[in-house]
């Protein structure tokens, strides 16, 4: 399938690893040239050089920036004033049972997670609108509708970007923008076998992610973990004139963990 995506932008948040270096290059692969994020020039350029293997192309530039502050989302809207696709993936979470939770922990969560994503979608999305054609992405969670009470904040603001991204949808009404949010479920990145590991440190990770899937994801139909690349199909079909009528939607990717007919 011919995604008609060649020659487009893509600024992809947090695309140094992770799902986000899985999203940029599966957008890569259908030849767009995408902006790499990350916190630092090193993971930026082991990234973009990793990039460069995997596909083939030379389509990366480099975003640096920790857009849980202002000031990096503004040089990055400012050196790159306009893309055809947003993703806001940019996000992290932490276990942390509630009643430990403290007002800063909250604090970070939502400038990293909320935040970022406003003032991007801010800057690109309303270009997008002016010109009448763009796509934006939020990546949610499962957790925005599934609660963990060991990853209140985190959930919360994972709920509140649904809430952004419909609200922003509605505002591209009569043109080819599209607003979309992909929730993911529980996915096997390097961040998450790190939580794994503490969680079992008795077991080999293998085992260990077994055990997290039984203990605290059995509602999982697949039971197991999403691989990255099964998040970025999802998001690059999303970002393509294929998908043209999907718009204000929440799309799940969470291997069944949500029991919902929805």
């Amino acid at each position: 399938m011919d995604l008609k995506l060649e020659n487009k932008t893509a600024l992809v948040t947090a695309s140094s690893g992770g799902i986000g270096i899985a999203i940029a290059e599966s957008l890569a692969k259908e030849g767009v040239e995408v902006l790499i994020n990350g916190r630092s020039e090193e993971s930026v350029n082991k990234a973009i050089k990793e990039l460069k293997e995997r596909t083939g192309s030379d389509k990366f530039k480099s975003a640096v920036g920790d857009l849980g502050k202002k000031e990096a989302c503004e040089k990055i809207t400012q050196d790159h004033p306009e893309v055809d696709i947003l993703i806001n993936n940019v996000g992290f979470y932490e276990a942390s049972p509630f009643f430990e939770e403290t007002e800063d922990d909250w604090q970070t969560i939502f400038d990293v997670n909320i935040m970022s994503a406003v003032r991007l979608s801010q800057h690109y999305a309303k270009k997008m609108i002016d010109r009448g054609h763009g796509r934006v992405v939020f990546i949610s969670s499962e957790t925005a509708v599934n609660p963990d009470p060991n990853m209140a904040h985190y959930g919360a603001t994972k709920t509140m970007l649904l809430s952004i991204s419909r609200n922003l949808a509605e505002l591209t009404t009569g043109t080819d923008v599209t607003v979309n949010a992909v929730m993911p479920g529980s996915t096997d990145t390097e961040s998450v076998r790190e939580l794994i590991k503490e969680q079992f440190s008795d077991v080999d990770i293998e085992e260990g992610m077994k055990k997290f899937m039984k203990e605290n994801r059995p509602t999982s139909i697949l039971g197991r973990l999403l691989k990255p690349d099964e998040i970025a199909n999802l998001v690059t079909f999303v970002c393509s004139s294929k998908a043209s009528g999907i718009n204000g939607a929440a799309l799940r990717v969470d291997g069944g963990i949500v029991k919902s007919v929805f």
